[in-house]
């Protein structure tokens, strides 16, 4: 059986194999050519292979393990131990200042993937400051950590199969400051807060022939996330890229412009932040999701996840009382017991749901706060 899909702009043909569930997608993609056909290449495989895996529902966080092999010019690739089986290049070439592929993906699903068993987590994110605002006046872009946060936020919201994008916090937390962290996440309904900054901006001057030079730039960025129950570092990932700097030396560059994002420098910046999210992808998509009860009314219990975390009328959901204890140590810790009750989602809301308590007998028992799983339906 043959589909045509057409989804942003690209082509997909689908042949489903229905008994192993497998797929074959037809994807075509191009990169601009900046530094070598080579890298061009590259980012074009690994942008024809992003797009097939997201819309086969395959996890996008094990394109980080996968897009390391596209260095190599090869007619095809094949993977074990991945979703992704094999990709065949079709046709590749230059086109108008781009490297195009067009390649064909054979992809195998798993059912059992942590984006597909469990609700998508709340994720905000804090302003990425500047750590050294000097290197910021090539082209007065002072604003680019800003901007920077907002274009990766965006990732998230778009790409993200794990995460749902809680905002942009106008606020400093540190894993010195745990209360803070789990004020934060609280107000935003938040299970990991996201900190960074732009830690270079610098700039180099290329001679190149006919007495004319070229500035590149870089760009180096960190970025942690934070548990927000306990301001645990959970993730921790230094980025460093470089590219052309094409704009005049003594211009005022719009960071919020298409004409800065669509430059060599806004592509490689926007091609990090999509490295960010895979790497968040790949590190805690499978931490376990923690809806909260946060009010009750008779046998109705409302939780803090709805329609987009995945919420579905008719879910199941099982019920995990907290408590507190001291141990050995003197240390407060804290435990999580399962109850016997189910709860039904009957009603669901853009960000809450409303789930019916069963049984009756141990309503009781709930308090705010309680968390809950999603059971298989």
């Amino acid at each position: 059986m043959k589909t045509r899909l057409a989804r942003f702009g690209l082509l997909f043909s689908l042949f489903i194999t229905p008994l192993t569930q497998a797929a074959w997608y037809e994807v075509s993609a191009s990169s601009p050519i900046l530094e070598s056909e080579q890298a061009a290449r590259v980012r074009a495989l690994e942008a024809a292979t992003f797009d097939a895996m997201q819309f086969s529902g395959a996890d996008v966080g094990s394109l980080q393990q996968i897009k390391r092999f596209f260095t190599s010019v090869k007619p095809g690739y094949q993977f074990n131990g991945s979703e992704v089986r094999e990709i065949l290049i079709l046709e590749e070439g230059t086109q108008g200042g781009n490297y195009v592929v067009n390649v064909r993906v054979d992809i195998y699903p798993s059912a059992n993937a942590c984006h597909k068993t469990q609700y998508k987590k709340g994720m905000v994110m804090t302003r990425f400051p500047i750590v050294s605002p000097q290197q910021a006046a090539l082209g007065g872009i002072y604003q680019f950590g800003d901007d920077f946060s907002v274009l990766l936020s965006r990732e998230v919201t778009q790409h993200g199969q794990s995460f749902v994008a809680r905002g942009i916090a106008n606020v400093d937390v540190s894993p010195n400051a745990p209360q803070a962290v789990a004020m934060l996440a609280e107000d935003k309904d938040a299970q990991f807060v996201v900190t960074g900054a732009i830690t270079d901006l610098s700039a180099t001057t290329d001679s190149g022939s006919f007495g004319r030079s070229q500035d590149n730039r870089q760009l180096a960025v960190n970025v942690q996330a934070m548990d927000a129950e306990s301001g645990e570092v959970i993730f921790q990932r230094r980025y460093r890229d470089v590219a052309k700097w094409p704009f005049e030396r003594h211009s005022q560059v719009d960071t919020q412009t298409a004409r800065f994002w669509q430059s060599p420098y806004g592509q490689m910046a926007r091609r990090m932040s999509r490295n960010i999210l895979l790497d968040l992808e790949s590190a805690l998509s499978c931490r376990a999701s923690k809806p909260k009860i946060v009010a009750l009314k008779d046998n109705i219990a409302q939780i803090n996840v709805g329609r987009i975390n995945g919420v579905k009328q008719g879910d199941q959901l099982q019920l995990w009382h907290l408590a507190s204890f001291t141990d050995d140590l003197g240390i407060v810790r804290t435990q999580r017991r399962k109850s016997g009750m189910t709860l039904t989602v009957a009603r669901v809301y853009e960000s809450s749901a409303e789930a019916v308590i069963q049984p009756d007998s141990l309503i009781g028992s709930i308090q705010i706060g309680d968390i809950v799983t999603k059971g298989v339906n």
